[in-house]
């Protein structure tokens, strides 16, 4: 009997099964490698296991984010810039055509936005966003959906004088069943560690760039 030889991979079958390969090992990458770095970047490890305000809001979290950064300000000078946040209202000094529509982000202090309170809505885009849950103005600054599924945390300690550690935390737990998955996986998991970092690095130069600029003002007038 002669066999019949087995058939050929088609060029079609071909590219299917590298571009399958390449997705599957791009997935591997992120779960292991690429998640775990960004969900801690610039964190400590005291930082990522200390416990924060707002912390038991949220049990069990699928999406448990703690990002940090250096500030050389003061903790009172770092403050406007975190209260003013928002759509609509200062920006979010990262990515403005992606999340402010196009709106340049405000590079000054604007006063009438500094006044929060508990129970204030902080847009995240034109269709909704966070409350206001509790705060400590020059210490942190606690937002949530009101439902108890997802928190969103500013932290301010002084390390120094004129310097301050900044520290995020974000705290999601998935409703897999729930039309807001869509929203987790398309847009939380990937897009959210870019604009993270971006709107940190944009607190950060603001900050310090209003810092710089009060010194050089209070020099010059101890002169005079």
């Amino acid at each position: 009997m002669t066999s019949t030889p087995a058939p050929m991979a088609t060029p079609n079958g071909a590219r299917i099964l590298l571009a399958c390969g390449l997705a599957a090992a791009g997935a591997v990458a992120f779960l292991r490698l690429f998640r775990p770095w960004h969900l801690r970047w610039g964190a400590t490890d005291f930082e990522v296991a200390s416990e924060l305000p707002g912390d038991g809001v949220v049990a069990d979290p699928s999406f448990n984010a703690t990002r940090a950064i250096t500030v050389e300000a003061s903790p009172a000078e770092v403050w406007p810039w975190i209260a003013q946040l928002g759509f609509g209202r200062a920006g979010w000094y990262s990515y403005d055509l992606l999340d402010n529509l196009g709106r340049r982000s405000a590079d000054r202090i604007i006063p009438s936005l500094q006044d929060v309170r508990v129970g204030d809505l902080v847009p995240l885009g034109p269709g909704g966003g966070l409350r206001v849950k509790g705060l400590v103005p020059g210490k942190w600054l606690l937002w949530w959906d009101g439902i108890g599924t997802s928190t969103w945390l500013w932290s301010l300690e002084q390390v120094a004088p004129g310097r301050t550690r900044l520290v995020t935390r974000v705290r999601t737990r998935y409703r897999w069943t729930h039309p807001s998955i869509l929203f987790a996986l398309l847009l939380l998991e990937p897009w959210d560690f870019p604009m993270m970092r971006k709107c940190m690095l944009g607190i950060k130069q603001r900050a310090e760039a209003a810092s710089e600029r009060d010194q050089a003002a209070s020099q010059l007038a101890s002169v005079a």
